[in-house]
């Protein structure tokens, strides 16, 4: 009977598929399971090797390989694939997974994905991914780009904002999460819109030892939105922003405008 009780709770737990963009080694992926290890059943699928601002690229013109990972203590099983994080949610759900996770879970990513950062962003196109398929999932990224970072402030609101979203019947809701960064003690939870703002890019142009010029990209952000619902607002006054995400890219607002159109 006991035997029977253990097996049928098991069957219980939450599956969780844990991913990032950073890579299987990251720190904050590391974190980001230790936390996802209290709630559930976790099968990490993480890219091989860093796949930052690859965005919602998949790979249709190359190879995919996958192998078995242990990188650390922990009851998860883990697995790195040599592609972008995309890649890692659709080849965990056809592939390695035999159910539907009930949540995925990405990052902790070093560095900020608040504002138009969403676009460019491989942890929360990990993400978007998995809300396209029906689960429920969450971006988590702190606003620290050091390896080193500390993720232990993050790990309370972590489990409590996870805890909730499993909680919720929407299979497809998809939350964007950003932390500030060095911060003790965050003032709590804000939930927010997506701020306005964009990059104003510049290319550093250098020439190699061999004579050939070459370029890295860089750049400043520029913040056009002073609101105090935006997650850039809520960011800076040391708050963790929530904001809700979704993968229709519509305009909704100029339907009505187009459909006045005369086209003939």
């Amino acid at each position: 009977m006991c035997n029977f009780v253990f097996i049928y709770l098991n069957m219980k737990k939450p599956l969780i598929l844990v991913t990032n963009d950073d890579g299987i080694t990251a720190p904050g992926l590391r974190t980001l399971i230790h936390v996802m290890n209290k709630l559930g059943e976790v099968v990490v699928v993480a890219p091989d090797s860093p796949q930052s601002g690859m965005g919602h690229a998949i790979t249709i013109s190359d190879t995919l390989y996958s192998k078995k990972e242990k990188i650390d203590d922990g009851p998860q099983t883990e697995y790195s694939i040599s592609g972008t994080p995309a890649d890692c949610v659709k080849f965990a759900i056809r592939e390695i997974l035999e159910r539907k996770p009930d949540l995925c879970v990405s990052g902790i990513n070093h560095g900020a994905n608040s504002s138009i950062n969403v676009i460019y962003s491989g942890t929360m196109s990990a993400a978007i991914e998995a809300g396209i398929e029906g689960i429920k999932s969450i971006g988590f990224s702190l606003l620290d780009y050091s390896w080193d970072a500390d993720f232990e402030p993050c790990k309370d609101y972590i489990e409590k904002i996870s805890h909730n979203v499993l909680n919720q019947k929407k299979s497809n809701l998809i939350l964007n999460v950003n932390f500030p960064s060095k911060i003790k003690q965050f003032k709590g939870i804000k939930i927010c819109r997506q701020a306005k703002g964009y990059w104003q890019d510049t290319y550093d142009k250098r020439t190699s030892p061999l004579g050939k010029e070459y370029y890295w990209l860089t750049g400043s952000f520029i913040n056009q939105d002073n609101s105090e619902e935006t997650d850039e607002w809520a960011l800076e006054k040391g708050y963790v922003s929530v904001v809700p995400i979704s993968y229709d890219m519509t305009s909704h607002g100029d339907l009505d405008e187009l459909k006045k159109w005369k086209f003939n």
